[in-house]
């Protein structure tokens, strides 16, 4: 049973910093295809933050390129969610997502954690 359990969000004023993590069990976070965060705010549909494939590249959205950083460990079975100099819009709840392509497709989502940052 895969469980994605992430931490590390909560209160920041702007331009402040947070490290989110998604701490992965029962399966390597090394076989899947792709870990990736997204993230929704009130109102609005979950969209992609940033993504890491297994082959080493990594995209993010127009929005926190240059701010957020993805990354993983694969000796701590975690993914990491670096986010700099952050800003009120980045407000959501973000989520941790893990793909495998071959030879089954599947797709986990952790239960999210809550990252407010105040004006």
């Amino acid at each position: 049973q895969v469980q994605l359990v992430e931490s590390g969000g909560g209160l920041v004023q702007a331009g402040g910093s947070l490290r989110l993590s998604c701490a992965a069990s029962g399966r390597s976070i090394f076989s899947f295809d792709v870990m990736r965060w997204y993230r929704q705010a009130p109102g609005n549909q979950r969209e992609l933050v940033a993504a890491d494939a297994r082959g080493g590249s990594t995209n993010y959205a127009d929005s926190v390129t240059g701010r957020f950083t993805i990354s993983r460990d694969n000796a701590k079975n975690t993914v990491y969610l670096q986010m700099n100099s952050l800003k009120p819009e980045d407000t959501a709840v973000y989520y941790c997502n893990a793909e495998l392509y071959f030879p089954i497709s599947a797709e986990y989502w952790g239960q999210g954690t809550q990252v407010t940052v105040s004006s």
